[in-house]
């Protein structure tokens, strides 16, 4: 699995033309049965792939914060928000609060989450292939696009 998530980046690189071409052709008209379909694979690839053999997303990239993210585990871990967001955050150029690091500080090297309960909404929620009116995000699908390859690949009947 280490070899395959060093080789992630140059892989997703590799077909990123076809994936934009896919992704553009996707939005512009969308199957009627998407959100159905995007379940059910979701559904499919998530019931047999073990996140914590991976948690290349945890390592690799960070999620937005929001203002409820931010006080819910300030709260969780006894601190002032204003502590959390100096010691974890930083503001990005988008004007969004996102870790100051990767991978995540509260990934623990068992790539259990020590925050699970009360992670961002963000990390919840992803790799948002679930979502519905899925169509609408598929430039969130595209820039994860290495990501979700992992998930793929760990997954009975995906493997590389």
């Amino acid at each position: 699995m280490d070899e395959f998530l060093k080789k992630l980046p140059k892989l997703a690189k590799e077909s990123s033309k076809e994936t934009a071409a896919y992704f553009a052709k996707l939005k512009k008209k969308p199957p009627k049965q998407l959100d159905y379909l995007m379940q059910d694979l979701h559904d499919t690839v998530f019931d047999t792939v073990d996140c914590l053999s991976c948690a290349n997303c945890c390592k690799t990239t960070g999620p937005l914060f929001t203002r409820a993210d931010i006080d819910r585990i300030a709260k969780h871990l006894k601190m002032k928000s204003a502590q959390f967001v100096s010691q974890y955050l930083k503001v990005d150029e988008d004007n969004d609060y996102v870790l100051q690091e990767v991978p995540c500080a509260f990934l623990g090297a068992d790539n259990y989450c020590s925050i699970y309960d009360h992670r961002p909404k963000a990390c919840s929620e992803f790799p948002h292939t679930n979502r519905k009116k899925f169509h609408q995000i598929t430039a969130i699908t595209q820039k994860e696009y290495s990501y979700l390859s992992c998930c793929l690949q760990g997954s009975r009947g995906y493997e590389k």
